[in-house]
């Protein structure tokens, strides 16, 4: 019996002790791997970047909603083919040279062409990532759509009378070159960041490239036919559906948390998750005092209030409070967020009086709020008068001559604007051979 037992107590040693010997290796390479000290940060903004690339992408829906209810309803096919098919531009365009050329690492601060973009290997380890940072892919993701955001705003403002491929022609200079080259100032760590420029979410370096690009084509193109009177006088020209635009409103309003949460770019410790929810707070406040500030002040000047207003003024404030959407109080992002609504109002009659004819609003929202949000940083953020000034001008000067120069190559080569007899028609017939509303349109 005893034999047995001895033998019984062998054979059980033989199995265990190798187990000891795998728990040991297990346990060492536990011990070498990296904590969730050190991977949680990596994991929560990775986290972050991918749940904010989804609201701003998102914000594309938003974008075509808008401008298919503010356009009469024979250009509406036309909005809707351009919006989708300038982000798809972006995205490419993006991913072949436009991200390595926004973030180019160390350069000379002023310009430098990148390559395509590589993603981390598939199931990198944790030894191999940028574990002081993000994911390459949820970085290039969240920065991408921001880029599509810019070439939406002059998609609107030039509705109605431009050509489709010209205008999908400027979009690929735009996001594969202008807009990343100028980003670079800012956000790529340029001449600009070092001199202290402070722009969090992009009130400039979104919101007004996107609105100085609008502006240039706008003069270029010229008012769509019979907005303008021989005696001065402006025509309305109202949208297709006031639903539709009201509708792409709420999607913008609902994105752009994660435009400017997303911009706190980091979210594993608790200071920035809470930073997170401030941002969202900020930003929601700025966006009501921009449409009831718009709603009170049309109510004031034109004896009734007006929708198209409202929806505008709370795009205005949105914008107003990109540039520094953490620091200020919530009162601080009301009266910064009011402030835009009454740029709005006061400067979409402004442009009709120049005979510029911007169709959704663009300029008034992105560039002149964007202008004012950019000033704003001076009551709340780490940043002086004189250097927001610089990288308003800065951003000004190259955009708008370089979208000048552009539009005007695109009008002697190609065209860029259509016939009359199409302009009369609608451009959903005559570019594109289909409506949206076809069963309407046929009475």
């Amino acid at each position: 019996m005893k034999r047995f037992i001895h033998l019984g107590l062998a054979a059980t040693a033989i199995a265990v002790l190798p187990q000891f010997g795998f728990a040991q290796e297990a346990a060492e390479a536990e011990a070498a791997a990296p904590g969730f000290d050190e991977i949680g940060p990596y994991i929560m903004t990775t986290l972050l970047f991918c749940m904010a690339g989804f609201l701003v992408f998102f914000m594309a829906a938003g974008f075509a909603m808008l401008e298919g209810g503010l356009v009469r309803s024979k250009n509406v096919t036309m909005q809707m083919t351009k919006n989708i098919a300038l982000f798809s531009i972006a995205a490419i365009m993006y991913w072949l040279i436009g991200f390595n050329t926004m973030y180019p690492g160390d350069f000379n601060g002023y310009f430098a062409i990148g390559g395509q973009t590589v993603l981390d290997p598939v199931g990198v380890a944790a030894a191999d990532a940028a574990l002081d940072y993000a994911s390459v892919g949820s970085d290039f993701f969240f920065q991408l759509v921001f880029v599509a955001a810019t070439a939406s705003i002059v998609s609107g403002a030039l509705a109605e009378r431009i050509k489709l491929w010209p205008f999908l022609i400027f979009v690929v200079i735009l996001t594969g070159i202008m807009y990343p080259i100028s980003g670079s100032w800012q956000w790529g760590g340029g001449w600009l960041s070092e001199a202290g420029f402070s722009d969090f979410a992009g009130s400039t370096v979104v919101h007004s490239v996107g609105g100085w690009a609008a502006l240039a084509g706008a003069i270029v193109l010229g008012p769509r036919l019979g907005k303008y009177g021989k005696d001065g006088k402006v025509h309305p020209m109202p949208g297709s559906n006031l639903a539709l635009a009201t509708l792409g409103t709420f999607i913008l309003w609902l994105g752009w948390f994660g435009f400017n949460g997303g911009s706190q770019l980091a979210m594993g410790t608790v200071g920035d998750v809470s930073d997170v929810s401030r941002i969202f707070a900020n930003t929601n406040m700025a966006a009501a005092a921009g449409a009831v500030t718009a709603l009170i002040l049309t109510q004031v000047m034109y004896k009734k209030p007006d929708l198209t207003m409202v929806l505008n003024g709370a795009l205005a404030g949105l914008v107003s409070i990109t540039a520094e959407p953490l620091a200020p109080t919530l009162f601080g992002a009301l009266w910064i967020g009011a402030v835009g609504g009454v740029i709005v109002v006061l400067t979409v009659p402004m442009l009709d009086k120049l005979k510029i004819d911007d169709v959704v609003g663009a300029v008034p929202v992105h560039l002149f709020a964007g202008i004012w949000g950019t000033i704003a940083v001076i009551f709340y953020g780490e940043a002086n008068l004189m250097t927001q000034l610089t990288g308003i001008v800065a951003y000004g000067v190259f955009t708008f001559v370089g979208s000048l120069i552009i539009w005007f190559i695109l009008k002697a080569v190609m065209g860029i604007r259509v016939g009359e007899e199409e302009e009369i028609a609608g451009l959903d017939m005559s570019e594109l051979g289909m409506e949206a509303y076809p069963e309407f349109s046929k009475g």
